[in-house]
């Protein structure tokens, strides 16, 4: 059964194409061995994007996704369906929707295959009804209307902990890497065993968030947060970006941070196949975990000495450790070190978006019914103003991230193009009195300059703040080679959650 989606069907079409061809991007063939390739993947059977059927492609149509894919910076765009002509139309009579209307109030559990099969079964009964049109257009309809299908109570259980085990008796566990430098990324969260000391005076433990590319092990950004949320999650992963660069997969697990929307449409955007690990099965994920044994066990040890521990500073001896010794330090299964894997081997990274457009891409898209009265939309609380131009669209499309209400844009559904930013409603600069009257046709300014983030670039910083408890010489070594590169330390700090007790 295929889970209910919002998206349009051209989004679930490019999605289900880039899915397609990801792995073709993430790992190119060998020359000459792009036909087998694809004649590989025209024998699988896929699950069909709108309806959830089994099916099966020719390796020319894969092909021709393929090399629309690789032309192209953005390929989920050139991957899209063209939109119909006739896309909106209502086609049912009127009696048909009343008939349908009566059948989903009385049995709203119905498929909407049992309720075409009841309106096809009332048409033959009373022809005056109309012409019945065909399955899709009934389904179309029913959903466009919120005549969805509610699912029955059923009992709550946990089988996929039982899958999980099955799996592991029957089959067994074997290792795997990348062919390439940037095909696979891995990041997860991690609770440090030490707790931090908050500018508001309290303890706090630290989370880890970790990002290392699978081929060679190289640690591409290391910080601690004091959660880990989703836009913890959005902060580092787009520095590990700028860093070096955009790989083409993603694996995670399935915590929450990780299925959230605005970061699962994000690697969408971004082009970035979301590999996620199987319920109960952390061994596929093995790698990240051995980073963490390396983080505590040497790192952590390390800072046992230091009595009063704060997140500043630990996230700035965190970046010396990493760049200095884990990148620097021979890996025991490749033969070198991971940044002279990383700059020897062939990648298949591409260049790292701007800050904004990382900033833009990891939004979610929502639909809101728009205010007939005042032409606004609520988004989380906060009432957002539409341009007069747009004030006859029933239903409008936003992109937004909920941590973020700064950068809200007004979206084409079908085609995904920006319309126009969205402000919040100046209740108190209503209050005047004075009312205008509605410029439908007034040009809309899409090119406004973005907001200063908060997680801008910063000047180079002094020396890390340290205690005077003296620091192991190892530790010391690491930071007085890592402040000689004259280079600040390499993460850009995040402003702590409501709920720890900070101050501004």
């Amino acid at each position: 059964m295929t889970k209910t989606s919002g998206s349009s069907t051209a989004a679930l079409w490019a999605r289900f194409r880039f899915s397609v061809v990801g792995p073709l991007l993430s790992s190119p063939p060998a020359r000459g061995e792009l036909k087998a390739a694809l004649q590989a993947l025209a024998a699988k059977t896929w699950t069909h994007p709108v309806s959830g059927r089994e099916v099966h492609f020719s390796p020319v149509t894969i092909e021709r996704w393929f090399y629309k894919a690789r032309q192209k910076e953005d390929p989920l765009q050139v991957l899209r369906r063209a939109v119909r002509k006739d896309c909106g139309k209502v086609s049912l009579t009127a009696p048909l929707i009343r008939q349908l209307a009566q059948q989903y109030d009385a049995h709203p559990h119905w498929t909407y295959q049992l309720h075409f099969d009841n309106l096809a079964a009332a048409v033959q009964a009373d022809p005056c009804l109309g012409p019945l049109r065909s399955y899709c257009t009934v389904r179309r309809y029913m959903q466009s209307h919120g005549l969805l299908r509610k699912p029955r109570a059923r009992v709550q259980g946990r089988p996929g902990e039982i899958l999980a085990a099955q799996r592991r008796e029957q089959r067994e566990i074997r290792s795997y890497e990348a062919e390439y430098v940037g095909s696979l990324w891995h990041a997860d969260f991690h609770h440090g065993r030490r707790k931090v000391l908050t500018p508001g005076g309290r303890w706090e433990p630290p989370i880890a968030l970790g990002v290392l590319d699978d081929h060679s092990r190289l640690g591409c950004h290391l910080q601690w947060y004091l959660s880990e949320a989703a836009e913890d999650l959005v902060h580092g992963f787009s520095q590990g970006i700028q860093k070096r660069g955009l790989p083409r997969a993603f694996m995670t697990d399935n915590g929450g941070a990780m299925i959230a929307e605005e970061f699962s449409e994000g690697l969408q955007r971004l082009g970035i196949v979301h590999e996620k690990t199987l319920p109960y099965s952390p061994y596929q994920n093995g790698k990240q975990e051995c980073f963490w044994a390396s983080l505590e066990g040497r790192l952590m040890e390390m800072l046992d000495g230091v009595p009063e521990l704060t997140l500043e500073f630990l996230n700035e001896v965190t970046q010396a450790w990493l760049e200095i010794e884990y990148n620097r330090r021979p890996h025991r299964e490749l033969g070198c070190s991971p940044v002279e894997r990383f700059a020897q081997a062939r990648d298949v990274l591409r260049p790292s978006p701007s800050s904004a457009a990382l900033r833009d891409a990891f939004r979610m898209e929502v639909t809101r019914t728009q205010r007939q009265s005042d032409g606004t939309i609520s988004l989380d609380g906060v009432r957002f103003e539409i341009p007069g131009r747009y004030r006859h669209f029933r239903k409008v499309s936003v992109r937004y991230a909920r941590w973020d209400l700064r950068r809200v844009d007004l979206v084409d559904p079908r085609s995904g193009t920006i319309l126009s930013p969205l402000y919040p409603l100046d209740r108190q600069a209503n209050a005047d009195g004075q009312r205008l009257l509605f410029e439908r046709d007034a040009p809309v300014t899409t090119d406004e300059k973005p907001p200063a983030s908060q997680d801008g670039p910063e000047g180079p910083k002094s020396a890390p703040a340290r205690s005077d408890q003296p620091l192991p010489p190892l530790l010391k070594r690491i930071l007085d080679e890592y402040s000689a590169t004259g280079l600040p330390p390499a993460y850009l700090p995040k402003n702590p959650p409501a709920n720890s007790g900070e101050t501004p």
